[in-house]
């Protein structure tokens, strides 16, 4: 894959690139880059542009001085969008990259040719005993100002200890060398700090909540095509949010790729590839 920058906002943002035709842009979310599509792209990139940025802050992407909230990687992923003159896009996307790319679907339905996710944010939080029980405790200790910081900003424990628990197999030593390398510094973590703190969660934060609100409502009335992929156990979509999703959602496909936790790319990417692949033909 092509290594390639554009200039975005006055900062430059790094992404990866193969093939050629109608683009696929692939989102990912928190801690992570465009690394975690390597093993999935292959599969695409004969169907047609395969385009895998780093957020802002994040991965190869400069790391301008930002709050990092939600709206302002989104002002980057849509200017991209627009630096790169992606038309007619097929979207990928997981975790924050999912909230990112179906909040920009509902606002440019007539750009975007169909939606595959996995692992990514359909609805808000309406409990926190809605939230996996193993992982409650912690995500309410990362939205404490104070302690949240000192473990994502100075211990980077999202990296070193949620990142290996959301995954079955076991890291090699390499691939985490890779996720780690962007936040080597303490005021490189900010975006990893700042992304589960924009979790919409018993209504906070409010401006969130609305966004993902909305384009809840729109996901059940677009007839756009969507291909849902999940594992099992899952962490964001287990076996309750397929069930919704098949019931509320026009037009979706869904697929079983395995097990897996959350950041399933890591676990069963050959699988996600090919049903992916196939799906993108199907809808051609």
């Amino acid at each position: 894959m092509k290594e390639k920058f554009v200039d975005v906002l006055g900062s430059k943002m790094r992404y990866v690139e193969e093939g050629e035709g109608d683009p696929i842009l692939f989102l990912h979310g928190n801690p992570t880059s465009s690394y975690l599509w390597r093993n999935i792209i292959p599969h695409c990139s004969r169907l047609g542009r395969c385009i895998a940025p780093d957020l802002i802050g994040m991965g190869g992407s400069d790391k301008p001085d930002l709050e990092y909230s939600f709206l302002d990687h989104y002002h980057y992923i849509e200017s991209f969008i627009e630096a790169l003159d992606l038309k007619n896009v097929t979207l990928v996307i997981h975790d924050w990259g999912s909230a990112l790319g179906f909040y920009y679907a509902m606002q440019h339905e007539e750009n975007v040719k169909g939606i595959a996710f996995m692992e990514g944010i359909i609805a808000p939080v309406k409990s926190w005993k809605e939230f996996p029980s193993k992982a409650r405790l912690m995500f309410k200790l990362f939205r404490t100002p104070v302690i949240g910081w000192f473990l994502l900003g100075r211990l980077n424990f999202f990296i070193t200890k949620i990142m290996p628990m959301s995954i079955v197999r076991k890291m090699t030593r390499e691939e985490m060398a890779r996720y780690q390398r962007p936040f080597q510094k303490s005021k490189d973590r900010v975006p990893i700090w700042r992304w589960p703190n924009e979790i919409p969660i018993e209504g906070k934060p409010k401006g969130v909540q609305n966004i993902v609100e909305a384009y809840n409502n729109w996901l059940q009335k677009t007839e756009l095509p969507k291909l849902l992929l999940f594992a099992k156990p899952g962490a964001l979509i287990r076996k309750k949010g397929v069930a919704w999703c098949e019931s509320h959602m026009k037009n979706l496909t869904t697929v079983d790729v395995g097990a897996g936790i959350h950041y399933i790319q890591e676990d069963q990417p050959d699988k996600i590839g090919e049903e992916l692949a196939k799906w993108i033909q199907g809808k051609k």
